[in-house]
């Protein structure tokens, strides 16, 4: 079941209560607006991970980028999520399928973690929150995993 919180994730991460923080990327390599840009600032190693795969390539669609990092003595994996194609223009930019991918892929290779994410695909990428969480609590289940709604 899905836990809510009010908070901010990069914070609530670095404090050590989850062990990978996931967020929704688009597929041109910019982690340049909405927590992307703040997570880009606190772990450049996601936004080298970033980097590290094709920019404008849409087989990154439902697929992730991760980095391990280390910070006050806790590990925190960071997972870009491929969620979007694209990042600007009008109208809904959030896949729904491609972020069905991602959380089934990251049940397979983190179960067990707790997780850590934002309001994916629901702020910039104009999704549907009620339609991401039933997608989320589907593929985490049996999971912990927290929704962090911002709060500075």
């Amino acid at each position: 079941m899905m836990k809510i919180v009010e908070g901010d994730l990069i914070k609530l991460a670095l404090a050590g209560e989850f062990d990978v923080i996931i967020h929704g990327c688009n597929c041109f390599c910019t982690m340049g607006a909405g927590i992307a840009k703040a997570i880009k600032a606190e772990f450049p190693e996601a936004f080298k991970a970033d980097l590290d795969t094709e920019k404008g390539s849409k087989q990154k669609l439902g697929t992730y980028s991760q980095a391990n990092v280390e910070r006050n003595g806790k590990a925190i994996t960071i997972i870009n999520a491929y969620t979007q194609f694209n990042g600007h223009g009008r109208g809904v930019k959030a896949d729904y399928e491609a972020i069905q991918s991602v959380f089934s892929r990251l049940k397979k290779e983190f179960s067990g973690s707790r997780f850590g994410y934002p309001l994916i695909g629901a702020g910039l990428a104009g999704g549907d929150w009620n339609v991401i969480s039933q997608i989320i609590e589907t593929e985490l289940a049996g999971e912990n995993h927290t929704l962090v709604k911002f709060a500075p």
